[in-house]
């Protein structure tokens, strides 16, 4: 064999090995189609959205209702991408703060009282939450319902159902309430809109949570959140109501400490937690952290310490009713902006007359 019939014969095998690795690979999913979830979500191309349709057409939803809705999902990455900067996980609370206790947003919490003032006296009478605290709520939420969030709910919650890498199983029960309020209210799940989370409506309320506390508080038939203050309001309420708000009775008080804790002291007084108060007045004094008015040694309690702006910790110490707000959104300082808010707003609108 001479030079070039070898130098040809080489070529020759080269592509013949080239062609027979593309065509094994051709016949294998690709690494992506293998250890990702596909990213449309019709029931006919996606077995996870397949499952979930059988079992709400089990449940007695049509499946060409829900073979139409899920087709019409789309995956969303930046849903994705902004569940992992919520600001109750970034931000101090002086920061967080400054978004929700400005000047503008108390005010139209005045004139949010006003507009609704039956409708907040009714829920008050009926309920025991305070016309203030469900004005805050719907104040921090949606700013009154002026935004009440652009994303497609369908969209959001079709994305976290399927893609979200720790709480796929929560969204996945969210995408399925959601669709049973579509098909019950009769509104086409597409026109929906909300949050990047999925939350729906003045109090942003979650589909299962919509499902549990929505109440039709004008009387017309429906429970509508995106449209209707006053079922808002209601809802709003119920919720706080179910889980058990106490009236009359105090949020959070005052209280003063040292400059500096120690992180350990942090931990073992469980500081900055959203469980149910346990840590007692008695305890708390016993390493100088004392109310600023006298309260009962034996009173339970959720310690707080709140960075501001000056560089200094300041102390509060949160009652059962302060645990409740984080029922509504899982963090101390969610619950401390909606406590001020409503005082910022109570003071304004007793000041107004």
């Amino acid at each position: 064999m001479n030079k070039v019939q070898g130098k040809t014969s080489s070529y020759v095998l080269a592509a013949l090995m080239c062609w027979v690795a593309s065509a094994a690979f051709a016949d294998q999913p690709s690494q992506q189609s293998q250890f990702e979830a596909p990213r449309h979500f019709a029931p006919q191309q996606n077995a996870d959205s397949q499952a979930l349709m059988e079992e709400l057409v089990e449940q007695g939803l049509p499946q060409e209702w829900l073979e139409e809705a899920l087709g019409q999902a789309s995956f969303t990455q930046n849903v994705l991408d902004a569940m992992e900067g919520a600001a109750e996980r970034r931000l101090k609370w002086y920061e967080y703060r400054a978004i929700f206790l400005t000047q503008q947003r108390i005010e139209e919490g005045v004139e949010f009282i006003d507009a609704h003032a039956d409708a907040l006296a009714r829920a008050e009478s009926t309920y025991g939450v305070p016309a203030e605290i469900i004005t805050a709520i719907i104040g921090v939420e949606t700013y009154y319902g002026r935004h009440k969030g652009q994303h497609r709910v369908l969209d959001s919650l079709a994305t976290l159902a399927f893609h979200h890498p720790a709480r796929g199983a929560f969204f996945r029960g969210e995408l399925a309430a959601f669709l049973r309020i579509a098909y019950e209210q009769k509104v086409d799940p597409t026109e929906l809109r909300g949050s990047y989370a999925g939350a729906m409506g003045y109090p942003q309320f979650i589909p299962t949570s919509y499902q549990a506390y929505a109440v039709d508080f004008d009387g017309d038939g429906r429970r509508d959140l995106w449209e209707n203050p006053v079922d808002a309001i209601g809802s709003v309420a119920n919720y706080f109501a179910d889980h058990n708000w106490k009236p009359d009775a105090d949020i959070y008080h005052h209280a003063s400490g040292p400059d500096v804790m120690p992180v350990e002291l942090l931990q073992e007084l469980s500081f900055n937690q959203t469980s149910p108060p346990e840590v007692s007045i008695a305890q708390l004094a016993a390493h100088g952290l004392e109310p600023s008015e006298p309260l009962d040694d034996n009173l339970p309690v959720v310690p707080l310490a709140l960075e501001f702006a000056d560089g200094e910790t300041r102390y509060r110490f949160g009652e059962y009713n302060f645990y409740v707000i984080t029922r509504y959104n899982h963090s101390h300082l969610y619950a401390m902006a909606v406590a001020e808010l409503a005082e910022a707003i109570a003071e304004l609108h007793e000041d107004k007359g």
